[in-house]
């Protein structure tokens, strides 16, 4: 058999290019997702960057203590890991603070599922009392104040500083938050190594054995949808009745909108109010078949969980984390 031979400066090019095809590491999902946006709010780099000065801005509540990154952290997966989440003057919400990466592609907003547009929403907790506590009449006097504001407003919306630039520019920054380029999903575009064995098996479990995609499914792990999870078998005497609360009809008694997994051993405690502290308190409440309300969701019913398949599952939510977002 004849034996190539190789120049030194060639065989040090070719060692180099071995070595560039060993080492490049994937391409960040991220950067191809298309992200939707409203036609009268596109999205543009000045905008997000707006948007995320005020995302982080004290001055956006009354008494200048809280901003929208007191409760959606970034390095908590803009959750902020408390059971419910703190406002002004120490007052505490009703609910757990969930996260907003991925909220580009959500139906609705809120735990209600009844907010059509990230814009709608963006009003709801600076005016909340336990919230920010703000007057946005009296928020727009001080931001448009502020010349770095005032100048972004006219540049970028050609208007002054008002509500229309406060809520399109925070929404833009939050549909720039996105988080899909986990290990799951490099494993779902051809990569067989982004997930270890444990991790398939844990795919294999939730995708096929059990109903767990029922609501949710991939890619965003939410159907988006208010169900009654079954998470207290009354409602009773309880102050916050879910999705009740704002047509007042009984069938939406528990209901409150499905939540992603993606980042989810990131983002305890669990459930709307944060009643459940750890993934395994989930599991088990799921693995009983939930507390049996009247509107529990009739997909939810008891099954079998080994130790092993425990295992399986609580190691597949780890290959949905993605926290690339950090370095953006």
């Amino acid at each position: 058999m004849k034996l190539l031979r190789f120049s030194g400066p060639f065989l040090l090019l070719l060692l180099l290019g071995l070595s560039l095809v060993k080492c490049k590491s994937p391409l960040d999902l991220n950067l191809g997702t298309v992200v939707p946006t409203p036609s009268d709010n596109p999205q543009s780099e000045a905008k997000i960057e707006l948007g995320r000065k005020l995302f982080f801005d004290t001055r956006l509540s009354i008494d200048g203590t809280v901003s929208c990154a007191t409760c959606h952290k970034p390095g908590r997966a803009f959750t902020d890991n408390l059971k419910v989440s703190e406002g002004i003057r120490g007052q505490h919400t009703e609910r757990n603070s969930p996260s907003i990466l991925n909220s580009a592609f959500l139906k609705t907003a809120m735990f209600d599922a009844h907010l059509e547009t990230l814009e709608l929403q963006v009003i709801v907790p600076i005016q909340e009392k336990t919230e920010m506590g703000h007057n946005m009449k009296d928020l727009m006097k001080v931001l448009r104040a502020d010349p770095a504001y005032q100048k972004a407003a006219q540049e970028i919306f050609h208007r002054d500083f008002d509500a229309w630039v406060l809520t399109r520019s925070i929404s833009a920054y939050e549909r720039s938050l996105l988080s899909m380029n986990s290990g799951f999903d490099q494993y779902q575009k051809g990569n067989k190594h982004a997930m270890n064995a444990t991790e398939k098996a844990g795919w294999k479990l939730f995708s096929e054995t059990l109903y767990c995609t029922k609501c949710h499914p991939a890619p965003y792990f939410t159907t988006y949808v208010a169900e009654n999870n079954g998470l207290y078998a009354s409602y009773e005497g309880k102050s916050d009745q879910g999705r009740f609360r704002i047509h007042h009809d009984s069938l939406d008694i528990g209901k409150f909108k499905v939540p992603s997994l993606r980042n989810l051993p990131l983002t305890y405690p669990y459930m709307h109010d944060g009643s459940l502290e750890t993934i395994d308190e989930v599991l088990n409440h799921y693995v009983k078949g939930g507390n049996g309300h009247p509107l529990q969701n009739k997909t939810i019913v008891p099954f079998q969980l080994t130790a092993q398949e425990r295992k399986q599952l609580k190691a597949f939510f780890n290959a949905l984390i993605d926290t690339g977002y950090l370095n953006r």
